[in-house]
């Protein structure tokens, strides 16, 4: 069971993340008395990034969803002085989007580094264009794809991980079960995202890679995060392998004498046919 203490929060906070995310909502252009979706909106950094972009449009509609409670309600705070559009929120799970949304009622919808956990895409982006209005815009991105580890980034990622690997046995007995392959982990190519959206009545219309130079918090906020933890060490309690995780990038940022360690993000916006 999900804790506080492991949710995303703390990793979207971040101000490079943000940017990442508000250059998403730059890439859509959403205009004045849209209707717009945040899926998985977690504690509400994309859906305020989202109110902020819909400025002054008073007939403006923003969904937020997402299936945790104690995230909406950390969303309704951090909201609660959003009175330029109307925001709504809804406690519902991706995959349920048009249980609860009017069919070909909305004019943008987001999904924001969260599409690699989806065990089921083709379910999901069939939701969404049932959902969307013609020419409806489906903004996406991931930084959990095929290529979002740039290639001089991989001395960084094996030490890391080989380190957070010996501190774990070190410390604690324990090993990732490496049998444990979780969805996050099954990194789909550019071209198998764009079939993907493709297949299920959305074009393409931009595709862009953002590159994003990450410092040692950032990659410390990540590795509390619970998602991120058993995609990379499976099996193991949520308290161990978070510190394993922490210590391990310490040291691995110390040896590699660095301060920033790239990650490129997959951005999409796809238009409903």
């Amino acid at each position: 069971m999900t804790t506080t203490k492991y949710t995303f929060a703390k990793f979207s906070d971040n101000p490079f993340y943000g940017a990442v995310n508000g250059h998403l909502v730059d890439m859509a252009d959403l205009q004045a008395g849209q209707q717009v979706v945040d899926l998985a909106c977690g504690t509400g950094s994309v859906t305020q990034l989202i109110v902020d972009r819909l400025r002054g449009a008073r007939d403006s509609v923003v969904i937020a969803m997402d299936h945790s409670a104690t995230a909406l309600r950390q969303a309704m705070e951090n909201l609660r002085d959003a009175r330029d559009a109307a925001v709504q929120f809804v406690q519902s799970h991706v995959e349920q989007l048009s249980e609860n949304i009017k069919e070909s009622s909305t004019d943008a919808i987001f999904f924001c580094n969260a599409i690699h956990y989806v065990s089921d895409k083709d379910a999901l982006i069939a939701e969404v264009t049932k959902s969307l209005k013609p020419g409806g815009k489906f903004a996406f991105n991931t930084s959990f794809f095929d290529g979002g580890q740039p290639p001089e980034s991989q001395p960084f990622y094996r030490k890391w991980m080989l380190k957070s690997s010996r501190i774990l046995r070190r410390e604690y007995g324990l090993s990732p079960s490496r049998s444990d392959k979780v969805e996050s982990r099954k990194h789909l190519t550019p071209a198998e995202y764009r079939d993907l959206v493709e297949r299920n009545g959305l074009t393409v219309v931009r595709e862009e890679i953002d590159s994003v130079q990450v410092p040692l918090e950032g990659w410390l906020d990540i590795s509390s995060f619970e998602d991120f933890i058993e995609g990379t060490m499976p099996g193991v309690p949520l308290d161990k392998a978070s510190a394993a995780l922490q210590e391990g990038v310490r040291q691995t940022y110390r040896e590699l004498e660095i301060s920033h360690v790239p990650r490129n993000w997959l951005d999409v916006i796809a238009v409903r046919n």
